[in-house]
């Protein structure tokens, strides 16, 4: 199985290491579209490579596979199946075998819309290679260093006079586009950045009215032309990326219909408009404000560092309209004066909550200044230092997900009397992610029940949303599918398939990846084997 050490790197642009004057690089087929990225490089003399790709490789070739006499047929099938596997360029080596490319591999490849690269006897595959990932680190550092410097940057405008403008206005100089900030009835309250047209500010407040959670100082009134027309059911997204069903069983206005309300929107949602992205952030202070951006394009980061600004302003708004800070002093005097957890659970904003390990990378212990920056990019201020480890406390509701920096392990959502529990289980997944070097780890267990989706509409859309980060991907599907049947074993799955056992941990690598889950936990395989079942 690939490393899982190795970190996730951002791609690299094709024009980028044709760029790179000691390779020598020269397309000589296919579309010159800057869009093409490359995610790695792989090297093959396969007459048939698909099975041995998962998709945005630059395939590297010297044509030893090619049989003499080859004609345009099998330079059709050939990269008919890169194409189908999700290749990403195909580079063709002049030398030792051939001394010119083929002029019907040339061909294929310009019918197949396929970039093909010649590369020059100089140049070894090997150097290719490390070029690539050469631009991968550089890649990876500008991205780190460009969410580390707006995290400052955020941070020391919630700490000036006049802090949520302060907050806009460096946010929508690091997406560079619009940041607005919606109130509880809809309303702008402020905004910074370019102003977009009517067609981009209609659908950004449209898209902030999807998200608004309505505060109890502020029922919502739907609207003839609201985008949410009221429904009996309505779907929420859990941490574990699940859509799941909830329905008003409680009295109209009544406090329970408000928080199942709550709980049926998402916390985020995107949309594009006119060439524009846009983003709508719920603010997780319960008073219903809403942070809208809208920017020209979408670089890697812009949702670290957007996360960032939505955490400063709910702490912002949320102090200013809430009380919060008051409430988790009253919490905290009331436990120091002999109350049960479980009694004070609700003045600190919600009765499930998650503990999240974490620890920081390259440093020997942890200071205040970082704690509280775990804690700001998580969306909660119940932080505590404890030697070389912090310990955050996060509502069941927000997400938690990557900080750049740490290694986190999180627990099951649990009610206050099963903390002591959940902080065994957020202790035991940091030391598997460190042990692993994988920088988010969390509890195996589910949040929802297989009891809970008998009926089969539910089952089959629980099915979908389960698996919707691997459908587009039919040979994920059925690796996935024949190695969960032949119990996790690599060598009677690489037979089944008739492909080689590298190839079949690669691609439930990839799954792990993508499905963004331990496929160790039994509890997984045997959701996933129920979705599987499904579809």
């Amino acid at each position: 199985m690939p490393d899982p050490t190795v970190p996730p790197t951002p791609p690299v642009p094709l024009d980028a290491l044709l760029a790179r004057a000691d390779l020598g690089l020269r397309r000589i087929a296919g579309p010159a579209d800057p869009a093409v990225v490359v995610h790695w490089a792989h090297t093959s003399e396969m007459a048939d490579p698909y099975p041995y790709l998962l998709g945005g490789e630059l395939l590297l070739s010297a044509g030893v596979h090619i049989p003499d006499g080859a004609g345009a047929g099998y330079f059709d099938a050939y990269v008919s199946r890169i194409v189908a596997a999700g290749g990403a360029a195909l580079g063709f080596g002049v030398a030792p075998v051939h001394d010119t490319v083929p002029g019907a591999l040339v061909e294929a490849c310009e019918m197949h819309g396929l970039p093909l690269l010649e590369v020059p006897p100089r140049t070894t595959f090997s150097a290719v290679a490390r070029a690539l990932w050469q631009l991968m680190a550089q890649a990876r550092t500008a991205e780190l260093r460009r969410v580390t410097e707006a995290q400052q940057s955020l941070a020391t405008a919630a700490a000036r006079p006049d802090p949520v403008p302060a907050v806009l206005q460096q946010l929508a100089r690091r997406l560079g586009g619009r940041a607005v900030l919606y109130g509880p009835e809809g309303t702008e309250i402020a905004g910074a950045g370019p102003e977009p047209g009517e067609e981009v500010r209609t659908a950004l407040a449209k898209l902030a009215e999807v998200v608004r959670p309505p505060s109890p100082g502020h029922p919502r009134t739907p609207s003839p032309e609201d985008p949410r027309p009221p429904s009996p059911w309505h779907t929420r997204a859990s941490s574990s990326g699940h859509r799941v069903g909830s329905g008003p069983d409680a009295p109209a206005g009544s406090s329970s219909d408000l928080h199942a309300d709550l709980a049926a929107r998402p916390s985020s949602a995107s949309d594009t408009v006119a060439g524009v992205r846009l983003v709508a952030h719920a603010l997780g202070n319960g008073e219903g404000f809403v942070l809208g951006s809208a920017a020209p394009q979408r670089d890697a980061g812009d949702h670290t560092i957007a996360s960032v600004a939505a955490v400063l302003l709910s702490l912002l708004t949320g102090e200013r309209h809430g009380g919060s800070g008051a409430d988790r002093s009253s919490a905290l005097v009331r436990l120091l004066l002999g109350a049960a957890p479980s009694e004070v659970a609700p003045l600190l904003g919600g009765d499930r909550w998650r503990v999240v390990r974490g620890r920081p990378d390259g440093r020997a212990a942890p200071d205040p200044v970082a704690a509280s920056a775990l804690g700001a990019a998580l969306g909660s201020s119940l932080v505590d230092v404890a030697g070389e480890v912090v310990r955050v406390l996060v509502p069941d509701g927000r997400t938690v997900e990557r900080v750049p920096g740490w290694t986190l392990g999180v627990s099951a959502a649990a009610a206050p009397r099963d903390w002591p529990a959940a902080d065994a289980q957020a202790s035991r997944a940091l030391a598997r992610a460190r042990a692993t070097r994988t920088p988010l780890l969390r509890h195996g267990d589910r949040p929802t029940a297989l009891t809970d989706l008998v009926p089969p509409a539910e089952a089959d859309a629980h099915a979908r949303a389960l698996l919707a980060p691997v459908e587009q991907s039919p040979a994920l599907v059925d690796t996935l599918r024949t190695w969960l049947s032949l119990h996790g074993s690599w060598d009677r799955t690489a037979v089944a398939l008739d492909v080689h056992r590298n190839t079949v941990r690669q691609r439930i690598a990839r799954c792990a990846a993508l499905l963004d889950t331990d496929l160790d936990d039994p509890d997984v395989r045997m959701e996933l084997w129920f979705a599987l079942r499904r579809t």
